[in-house]
């Protein structure tokens, strides 16, 4: 990757972090309510992937998606007010991180069914193949979902039909409060598709180049024709499974070594430094983000909440 590329891969996954980190400050304060799931460790996967992808491709994800939502280009303002149910949000205020989508940028969503996201991706990918028009569609799901009877089904119809999907399984070890060592007899995540003959490997998933690596790679193997690909990114989220949850079932000393030995961004921050970028400039993307995000909050907090009206529509799409 070029420096500038570097930078702008900085500049992504800081603005997640930064808006990963005020979304927890507004649940803490009563203004998300329900369940929010931050992404806080695991921003150079998405971004990583994102840098691969071309103009009409596909990214479709689990729960865990306001940085997957963020990387698409989808407006910081639109996603935090839906997070604080205001009808400036993406869904008009009525639907939460689990029901925000943009056809636009390609996003379709971020599914609160466990592993239900990789059919519907599979799905995704199979209009493509219909459609014949060389797109891809990135289907991310966890290794708590990577169990799931539907993930099978769905590779097997992948590789059957020779369907453009990656499968990129973001590995952050827990499976809500479940070690993966102790919930999968699988060690070997990108191995999973071997049956069906999917080829897959493993992935620094707290490096951002190693991931645009792997995803480049894996990109070229569908748009050639070739079917599906596995990439397993070995990532961690340092933050509990969701706000709710205090993560007990691992030590302090743990998460505190990943951020201090493997931090996404902080590793990203001393590469440019050492290649001989000005700490001036490193510093004012720093600053811009700070402003975006709070920008972003505070369209959040003064956004009208949505009109009564508004229970009575996106309910039924009428046939024209």
């Amino acid at each position: 990757m070029t420096q500038e590329q570097l930078l702008q891969a900085y500049r992504d996954m800081l603005l997640i972090r930064r808006f990963e980190e005020k979304a927890g400050q507004l649940y803490g304060m009563g203004l998300i309510g329900g369940f929010c799931h931050l992404y806080i460790g695991q921003e150079a996967v998405v971004v990583g992937m994102q840098t691969c992808l071309q103009p009409g491709d596909q990214v479709i994800t689990s729960y865990r998606d306001h940085g997957h939502m963020l990387a698409t280009g989808m407006e910081s303002r639109g996603v935090m007010a839906e997070l604080t149910g205001r009808s400036g949000g993406y869904s008009k205020g009525k639907g939460g991180s689990m029901h925000m989508f943009s056809r636009e940028k390609g996003f379709y969503g971020g599914h609160g069914i466990v592993g239900a996201q990789v059919s519907l991706g599979a799905g995704l990918a199979f209009a493509n193949m219909y459609r014949n028009d060389g797109t891809v569609c990135l289907t991310y799901y966890g290794d708590g979902a990577a169990n799931q009877g539907q993930v099978f089904e769905s590779y097997n119809l992948a590789a059957l039909l020779k369907l453009p999907v990656v499968f990129v399984i973001e590995n952050n070890k827990y499976g809500m409060g479940t070690s993966a060592e102790r919930a999968s007899a699988s060690k070997d995540r990108s191995k999973d598709g071997t049956p069906w003959g999917i080829p897959g490997e493993q992935v620094d998933g707290m490096d951002v180049q190693a991931v645009r690596e792997a995803g480049l790679r894996a990109v070229a193997h569908c748009r050639e024709g070739k079917g599906p690909y596995i990439l397993e990114m070995k990532t961690y989220r340092y933050r509990g499974h969701s706000m709710s949850d205090p993560a007990k079932y691992r030590t302090r000393e743990e998460v505190q070594k990943m951020r201090e030995q493997h931090d996404p961004i902080e590793t990203l921050r001393k590469i440019l430094l050492d290649g001989g970028l000005d700490e001036g400039k490193i510093k004012t993307v720093d600053d811009d983000v700070k402003r975006i995000v709070a920008d972003a909050a505070e369209f959040a907090q003064t956004s009208p909440e949505p009109d009564e009206k508004e229970l009575w529509t996106d309910i039924l799409l009428e046939a024209r």
